[in-house]
């Protein structure tokens, strides 16, 4: 009995020690340099967002937060260095959650899914538009999908590439709608853009920043809501297709962080996310009404898209 007991006492006492850990890592955090890698190239939106965060996250909680742009294997490389890296809150990730939520579907050797990563706080989301060319007949979501029924297979829509969020849209927009549409994938939105421009294409599936300017017929947006940046252009939703792909970013940290260093962050994060600096780049980027959100917002939107994805991505053909 005293053997139980003693046993007991030091399960109490271990107990107790762990749970003073926790609340002086949030007191002592950070101590030191904490790495914000970015999995795409310096210049993206991630990388000029990242670097906003870093510097108000630097000044907020006094010690360096620096961007390490890690691009590779569609955002993978970096990501994938966040998901094994010690949960301590020193190394986190911010970009695209492409890399989270489709890639590991289509790469099993990313080596990691949603479960190994801490949502901290969502920091942008990319709405994506349908672009026609001059004086093209297909002036609605209604006149493309007509189009694609009457000889199915034989309209030519530009992706930026497989599996690509744009291509989703469109593979969600076929199954949807009981229509074929010939996807032809190119190197990026600017080689879609001049497609377009020169009647080489149908229509094209890009991102609003690509698309925006251009004076170019936009069908459709793939979004919840109408975007303030292009108040006249109706979305799919309006239309008659509830398709909104979820184009989408923020900060994570690998999974298992202590909750009160995660709760220090995000509490950072929101208040960065007010700031001047970042309100710019979302005007700058043509952010969309709640592009922004808390970490229990962040990770319902993780949890909703990945469910999404698994039901998409077996569509494409490319397991």
């Amino acid at each position: 009995m005293r053997d139980e007991t003693l046993m007991i006492a030091s399960m109490v006492v271990a107990l107790g020690a762990a749970a003073g850990l926790t609340g002086a890592a949030a007191q002592t955090y950070p101590s030191r340099v904490v790495q914000i890698i970015v999995p795409t190239s310096a210049g993206s939106s991630a990388d000029i967002l990242g670097r906003v965060l870093a510097d108000g996250f630097s000044s907020r909680l006094g010690k360096p937060f620096i961007v390490v742009d890690k691009p590779g294997a569609n955002g993978v490389l970096g990501t994938a260095d966040v998901a094994r890296a010690n949960p301590d809150g020193y190394m986190l990730v911010h970009g695209a959650t492409y890399s989270i939520t489709v890639q590991p579907l289509i790469d099993k050797q990313a080596g990691y899914t949603l479960k190994s990563f801490t949502p901290i706080c969502q920091t942008f989301k990319n709405d994506q538009v349908a672009v026609v060319p001059p004086n093209s007949p297909l002036k609605t979501v209604r006149d493309i999908i007509d189009a694609a029924k009457r000889k199915p297979g034989a309209l030519n829509v530009a992706i930026p590439g497989i599996a690509t969020i744009p291509h989703l849209a469109m593979i969600a927009l076929a199954d949807q709608a009981k229509a074929e549409f010939n996807d032809v994938p190119y190197k990026g939105p600017a080689e879609e853009m001049q497609a377009v421009r020169s009647n080489q294409i149908d229509f094209a599936v890009v991102p609003l920043t690509a698309a925006a300017g251009s004076g170019l017929p936009m069908p459709g947006i793939f979004a919840e809501e109408r975007n303030p940046a292009l108040p006249d252009v109706p979305t799919f939703k309006e239309q008659g297709y509830d398709i909104a792909p979820l184009s989408y970013g923020g900060l994570l940290g690998p999974a298992g962080m202590p909750a009160d260093v995660t709760a220090k962050l995000e509490a950072a994060c929101v208040a960065i996310m007010k700031s001047d600096a970042a309100e710019r780049v979302a005007k700058h980027t043509m952010q969309p009404a709640g592009y922004f959100a808390d970490r229990a917002g962040f990770a319902k939107n993780l949890a909703t898209d990945t469910a999404e994805k698994n039901r998409l991505v077996p569509l494409l053909h490319v397991q």
